[in-house]
């Protein structure tokens, strides 16, 4: 099944705040719901946020109601806004929406019902590529994993984090499929738990082998020999390779450059934003403080207690080992590794 799709005149979603206790769909029918959706983390993960993205803007090609060319464009514009101020650090969420409106704004399509066929049609291709890319990430990325290695993984990056089949996971996935017996340290991944309830349940649905460990013992599996590579996924990657990820990410990094283990960050070229010079240049969201001090509803402090809550941290290029990507493994300097990558090149 796929996190994502377009059912019918809408975008089906797995609910992703229910897992791993139930297996719940929520059904969009309008932009406002898919950025609410985004938002509040309904979908997450960045491609699965991309390819949602691209159908939320194939829903307000419906919505706009203007027949006239110029004026339908300015309102997938005003819809696409609303879409990329959802969540502002992945950058697949506006890369998504900048490519479904280089197809209105093409010129190609000569009536407005010709148009919202082809963005129809244009997020169907977003969404089928994504699995593509990430089949052909998991091929390039299980090489580096040994028969008998233990991975440590944060956050979440397998298929509920894509349209399917996963980044970081998905290399998990295919050297599992080839027979590689192996074992995966999850971090729990607070306040959201993403490691322990969404990689959990994905390694279960796999039958990898797997423990969720507390954010904080990462270190501690690592002084004890029991790690033998990191791989985490990535929100946007500058175009120095420092990147963002899930908050935690960075101090995995550190730990792992001072026990001498390889760190790898795997991603589609989508998430490559060629823009940006380095990751001081990321924006940064910080979310709801009630997200730390009363998760999932339930409090754990006095309600006047302070809380901050970042969602993600920016892990300098330094401490990568290489960049997993469907074009191949960057290394440095990533500079000219990454933009040959972006440009379809085999690195």
């Amino acid at each position: 099944m796929r996190t994502v799709e377009w059912d019918d005149g809408a975008v089906k979603l797995i609910d992703q705040r229910a897992l791993p206790w139930r297996l719940e769909f929520a059904r969009l029918e309008t932009v406002a719901q898919v950025a609410a959706s985004i938002r509040d983390m309904t979908v997450r993960g960045a491609p699965a946020i991309g390819a949602s993205a691209a159908f939320g803007m194939a829903l307000a090609a419906r919505e706009c109601a203007e027949d006239d060319m110029a004026a339908l464009l300015a309102c997938l514009e005003q819809r696409g806004e609303r879409l990329k101020a959802a969540r502002p650090t992945a950058v697949n969420l506006a890369w998504a929406v900048e490519r479904m409106l280089d197809v209105a704004r093409s010129g190609e399509c000569k009536t407005a019902d010709e148009l919202r066929r082809a963005m129809l049609l244009a997020a169907q291709q977003i969404a089928d590529d994504d699995v593509a890319i990430n089949r052909r990430i998991g091929t390039r990325g299980a090489a580096l994993l040994n028969d008998g290695a233990t991975i440590l993984h944060h956050c979440n990056t397998g298929s509920l984090a894509c349209v399917d089949y996963g980044t970081a996971l998905g290399v998990i996935r295919a050297a599992h499929a080839a027979g590689k017996r192996l074992h995966v340290l999850l971090d729990e991944t607070r306040p959201r738990l993403q490691g322990s309830r969404l990689s959990a349940w994905e390694m279960e649905e796999l039958g990898v082998s797997y423990a969720i460990i507390p954010d904080t013992a990462a270190g501690f599996y690592m002084r004890k020999g029991e790690v033998d590579i990191i791989l985490v996924g990535a929100d946007r990657i500058a175009a120095n390779g420092d990147f963002a990820n899930k908050i935690g990410t960075y101090q995995l990094a550190v730990l792992a450059a001072a026990h001498d283990i390889p760190f790898y960050c795997v991603a589609p070229t989508s998430t490559i934003d060629m823009a940006l010079r380095s990751g001081d240049e990321i924006p940064i969201e910080e979310r709801d403080p009630a997200e730390v001090t009363t998760p999932y509803g339930v409090a754990i402090v006095p309600p006047h207690f302070k809380a901050r809550n970042p969602a993600f941290d920016v892990t300098p290029h330094r401490y990568l080992t290489g960049i997993v990507t469907e074009q191949g493994i960057a290394r440095p300097p990533y500079v000219k590794s990454l933009a040959r990558a972006v440009d379809g090149g085999e690195i």
